[in-house]
């Protein structure tokens, strides 16, 4: 897939996003990382939805399907580390800021990204990144300016002659850095531990929801944000005021007239407003009352 240009908000900061996919997870056994599926969807796909507000996503891996168009870059060597791994991110990229992410962050949103870039506005740091539960830098869930991160790579392939095997923190121990906590957004998967961690946790209830509908909006190609209150209330006036199997049935067919009108949450939401009042006349015959008032009355005989 090819580099596409997102909507742009007017409000927001314009960034890069580098997501760094190409490790060689030895704490998982080689497995392939970024394609272990966690609530349905791959850890780099959950990883490229979060950033979906670059203007520009650079995958630093062997190019493989994802859920957005991004673009590829690979260092060379392949797996030559991660300041090789970045360097070879930061190439296609044009933007001021840049966000530099890891592609094992299963719990990481777009407001949380958004955030990072914004929170360098009106700083004169160099970046700013997340802090783990323990209170650990998290250099690879972060924004930075990207022409310090050039200059600073720069230097390093001079002095090393190359970025090759050089650690992450030979390029941010130079760095003015602010810290945000976020246990939750910085959560990465090392270990198979932390992949079943992870996997529990978007199955508790207070999360399953947005997780599926995500992973079903994923998997359909789908892009738009709707109401899911007001399907859920729906599907409820439908199972209750009709019958039990009414409810998937008409919350899919609200659906389908939606996608035929061509319209986006406010056409899903004036079809569920329909089908609600036709739940509530269905259901307002089944009461005695309307059915007393629907029985003809008989008139006595004259005679």
């Amino acid at each position: 897939m090819t580099a596409y240009e997102p909507p742009v908000d007017p409000g927001s900061e314009v960034y890069d996003a580098v997501v760094l996919a190409g490790g060689a997870a030895r704490r998982l056994g080689g497995a392939d990382k970024p394609g272990l599926s966690v609530g349905g969807r791959p850890l780099l796909d959950r990883v490229l939805a979060a950033c979906a507000g670059a203007r520009t996503t650079v995958v630093v891996a062997d190019p493989r399907p994802t859920a957005r168009p991004v673009t590829w870059a690979r260092e060379d060597p392949p797996g030559g580390g991660p300041l090789a791994a970045l360097a070879a991110g930061l190439r296609p990229t044009t933007a001021d800021l840049v966000v530099v992410l890891s592609a094992d962050l299963p719990f990481l949103d777009e407001g949380t990204v958004r955030r990072l870039p914004a929170a360098l506005r009106d700083s004169t740091d160099d970046g700013v990144l997340l802090t783990d539960a323990d209170g650990r830098d998290q250099f690879l869930v972060a924004a930075y300016r990207a022409p310090v991160l050039r200059e600073g790579l720069a230097a390093l392939s001079t002095e090393h002659g190359g970025l090759t095997g050089l650690p992450l923190r030979r390029l941010t121990a130079g760095l003015r850095l602010s810290r945000v906590p976020d246990p939750v957004a910085s959560f990465d998967c090392d270990t198979w531990d932390d992949i079943a961690t992870a996997r529990a946790r978007i199955r508790e209830h207070g999360h399953v929801l947005d997780e599926w509908i995500s992973a079903v909006k994923d998997e359909l190609g789908i892009d738009l944000d709707v109401d899911t209150k007001v399907l859920l209330d729906l599907a409820r006036d439908a199972a209750h005021g009709v019958a039990r199997p009414a409810a998937p049935l008409t919350t899919f067919l609200v659906g389908y007239a939606a996608a035929r009108a061509e319209g986006g949450p406010e056409a899903v939401a004036e079809a569920a407003r329909k089908a609600v009042d036709l739940a509530a006349r269905w259901a307002a015959e089944q009461t005695p009352a309307a059915t007393a008032d629907a029985e003809p009355h008989s008139t006595p005989d004259a005679g």
